[in-house]
């Protein structure tokens, strides 16, 4: 792993460059030995400054858990990044892009958790025991890599490119639908992108609150009550621009409606 320095000097990259919406060469390539661990270490220094500012911790963030994303971005592992309060934009109001490089946006199923999720390993049934509902959520990614390029360690490092999020649609408890085979229409601009289901994120985004709390029973910690995870894309993600409109609709659940600003 990398000393204590580097990791901080890391950070300082990263927390600039998701500032001002500045676009950074991949980490690896001034920092070879970056490893995985050393991406969530920075990842863990990004939290300390950030809360130190008076942000607010809102819940995790699944990346690259659908098989089309992971081909998209040429990875095999899934990840895990942080949310703050302060991304979270209203539904039917603008999502803000003006400090972002190159945002896109993904529909996906976001679980509010009602009580503390830990171990090792938990079931599926323990997983809807602690799960408040489920909701529609859209999120907008925004890798702060020139042209959109990464590896591993680097997307980590930069909070798995994490940028601002929308919830909406109707809330639902997660026993009273299949969950694992939910339909969605991603919309841009009133044109159909993307047709998916709920299924391509891991067999079942269940699996991935599961993963979520076995990453965290690894580092010491619980899946807390009043949490929120987004579990992750169904398909690849799409390019937005100021003015588009964006639409995400999902089986059983309702609609997403936003702006870009």
């Amino acid at each position: 792993m990398l000393d204590a320095a580097q990791i901080d000097r890391i950070a300082d990259v990263v927390d600039e460059a998701q500032s001002k919406g500045r676009a950074i060469p991949m980490l690896t390539n001034d920092y070879p030995g970056l490893s995985l661990d050393d991406g969530y270490a920075v990842m863990d220094e990004l939290l300390n400054r950030w809360t130190a500012r008076g942000r607010e911790f809102f819940g995790f963030k699944a990346g690259l858990t659908s098989r089309a994303k992971m081909v998209q971005m040429g990875v095999d592992v899934p990840c895990f990044g942080l949310m703050m309060r302060d991304t979270c934009d209203s539904e039917g109001g603008t999502i803000p892009t003006e400090t972002l490089i190159h945002p896109r946006v993904e529909a996906e199923i976001a679980f509010v958790m009602k009580s503390d999720l830990v171990g090792p390993e938990v079931t599926h049934e323990e997983v809807y025991a602690a799960t408040d509902y489920v909701q529609p959520a859209i999120e907008i990614i925004d890798s702060r890599f020139e042209n959109f390029k990464f590896d591993l360690p680097s997307v980590v490092a930069d909070n798995c490119s994490s940028a601002r999020l929308v919830m909406g649609g109707r809330p639902r408890r997660p026993e009273d639908l299949d969950l694992g085979a939910l339909g969605v229409v991603l919309e841009v601009n009133g044109e159909p992108l993307a047709y998916a289901a709920s299924g391509a994120v891991l067999g079942h985004p269940a699996n991935v609150i599961q993963l979520l709390v076995r990453w965290l029973h690894r580092r010491g910690e619980v899946l807390k009550a009043g949490t929120v995870v987004l579990a992750g894309a169904m398909t690849e993600a799409f390019y937005i621009h100021p003015g588009d409109t964006i639409c995400a609709r999902f089986q059983d659940m309702g609609t997403i409606n936003a702006k870009v600003s």
